[in-house]
């Protein structure tokens, strides 16, 4: 089938790299894993800061609306969209485009990772809270990227089949090839970078912008500012506008420890989870973190904050450790845990790429979304049917 693909947060060909855009890269490929054309339907960019700035994107809407509508007219039937699919939508970005057009065109509204806060309805932000929740009730399937959502969308997605479970994944193809590569890829960086091979290799992946990055990276300085008796280095790997103060709130642990490698492409990143020994990540408020998912598919431990959906990608104990959200000292006493366990943290490194291949493989993640689609489309023409009889 063919879909019509929106991310009204961040289109999935962004020029800047993050976990939203690499999730929806992912989705498409996963679509096209199981047999379906994607194409994406506009990049008209919702989020805007403060709620009353939504109404200049309902403008835009309207008029990105009818050139769809236009367009998707001069096609044959064959070649027009068979569902409409949206990633990523909340009070701040909401999907302006897809229910309308869905309901113009007849087929199956099909949304992916969407989140509502009740707190947002009625306030500043309540035209975007409500077109969400709007979009939520006409949705055919709503797929449940992070459990920490589901609360949220049972009381608007009913019944209760609509709201399908995909768990985050990856394309674990390229990961395979990396359990084999540690000794060439750490030779490789301490070379290029002036490592010590012989210490422990702290790994950090995350873009530096104010908010909530920001604040984790004042965590992890914090923590590692109570590590300093241990042996150990920290690669960073990120760029961004808030650099000067990541850069502030790490100084305290010393230029030798520290190696800030910039914005790598994936195939950079890749190279450092083989040569890394600990993922580090305070991950406040983070949704799920992609970033902690390709660190354990590269079989890399990680020490992260129990915040949202991190719990159902990190098995605290098992692949890692969880802490408590925010607790610097809690970050830190995990985090020497495992630097002075070097045994521990390898049978963590295998369960994680266990666990990873197990329950968030790209295959998998295919199948759930191509059944879904195809019950949804099976509804809608038994709905189609029933009002023409």
């Amino acid at each position: 089938m063919r879909l019509a693909f929106y991310a009204p947060l961040k289109p999935p060909d962004h020029p800047v790299p993050s976990g939203d855009r690499r999730m929806a890269q992912l989705l498409i490929q996963a679509w096209e894993q199981a047999g379906h054309q994607v194409e994406i339907a506009s990049r008209l960019a919702s989020r805007r800061r403060e709620g009353a700035q939504q109404k200049e994107v309902v403008v835009a809407a309207a008029a990105e609306y009818q050139r769809l509508l236009a367009l998707y007219a001069t096609r044959a039937p064959a070649d027009r969209p068979a569902a409409w699919f949206t990633y990523h939508l909340y009070y701040k970005a909401p999907d302006w485009l897809g229910p309308d057009l869905a309901r113009a065109l007849a087929i199956p509204y099909l949304v992916a990772e969407a989140s509502v806060a009740g707190k947002r309805a009625g306030g500043p932000h309540a035209l975007g809270h409500d077109a969400t929740a709007a979009a939520l009730r006409g949705a055919a399937r709503v797929f449940v990227i992070n459990p920490a959502d589901r609360e949220g969308l049972e009381p608007l997605v009913a019944p209760s089949h609509r709201l399908v479970e995909l768990p985050a994944f990856l394309d674990l193809a390229g990961f395979s090839r990396l359990a084999g590569s540690r000794a060439a890829a750490r030779r490789t960086m301490a070379e290029r970078h002036g490592l010590d091979a012989g210490k422990p290799w702290l790994l950090t992946v995350a873009m530096m912008r104010p908010g909530d990055k920001l604040a984790s990276y004042r965590i992890l300085g914090q923590a590692l500012a109570a590590l300093l008796d241990l042996p150990w280095q920290l690669l960073l790997v990120g760029d961004g506008p808030a650099r000067s103060e990541v850069e502030a709130a790490l100084a305290p642990l010393g230029a030798d420890r520290l190696r800030y490698l910039g914005r790598l492409e994936e195939g950079a990143v890749a190279a450092c989870h083989a040569a890394a020994d600990l993922c580090l990540w305070p991950a406040v408020n983070e949704a799920y973190g992609m970033a902690l998912l390709e660190a354990q598919a590269a079989g890399l431990p990680v020490v992260a904050g129990a915040v949202g959906g991190v719990p159902s990608i990190v098995a605290d104990g098992i692949t890692g450790l969880l802490t408590p959200p925010g607790d610097a000292g809690a970050f830190a006493a995990a985090t020497r845990a495992l630097i002075e366990a070097p045994a521990r943290r390898a049978a963590m490194a295998a369960a994680a790429r266990e666990n990873v291949g197990r329950h968030h493989d790209i295959a998998a993640a295919a199948g759930i979304l191509d059944r879904a689609l195809v019950e949804a489309c099976a509804e809608a023409l038994a709905v189609a049917g029933a009002e023409g009889a």
